[in-house]
């Protein structure tokens, strides 16, 4: 088959010198400290979905964001994608929204925090030149994370 049904999303690591703009997520389908991020609208843009949204879930407008990888995973008929941008330009004020509370945590900080479980390597894909994708592969019910 050579088409599917596709969801498409995107994410951006939004960065202030060593620290990274996180969403202390609310959901209960994945709690805990993420990036921000949404749905792509129909027909729009995938770089004006990532500024749209970064603006509604944090505040920031971002400026220049650069597209630095790509998340997938199955899903029931089809595949999800999540574009994955990186953001150090923005103007604003940071606020929260009902997605989650935002806040700034040092990368040093990582470890202590409460994290989603796949933030390291989805920070890994996002940060080495060396990686573009970050794919769940499901064998058996059981998800794993290959990086290429």
């Amino acid at each position: 088959m050579r088409t599917e049904n596709v969801e498409l999303t995107v994410l951006c690591l939004i960065q202030k010198g060593d620290c990274y703009l996180l969403q202390d997520r609310v959901k209960p389908d994945w709690r805990g400290l993420t990036l921000p991020g949404g749905h792509i609208e129909a027909n729009e843009s995938i770089v004006d979905a990532v500024i749209r949204e970064m603006k509604e879930e944090t505040g920031l407008t971002i400026r220049n964001p650069k597209l630095c990888g790509v998340k997938q995973f199955p899903i029931e008929g089809g595949r999800y994608i999540v574009f994955l941008f990186q953001a150090d330009e923005f103007t604003g004020e940071v606020i929260s929204s009902e997605e989650g509370r935002m806040l700034w945590v040092h990368k040093a900080e990582l470890a202590e925090k409460n994290i989603v479980e796949d933030l390291p390597e989805l920070l890994q894909v996002m940060l080495d030149d060396n990686l573009t994708e970050f794919q769940y592969l499901v064998e058996d019910d059981d998800w794993k994370i290959v990086m290429k």
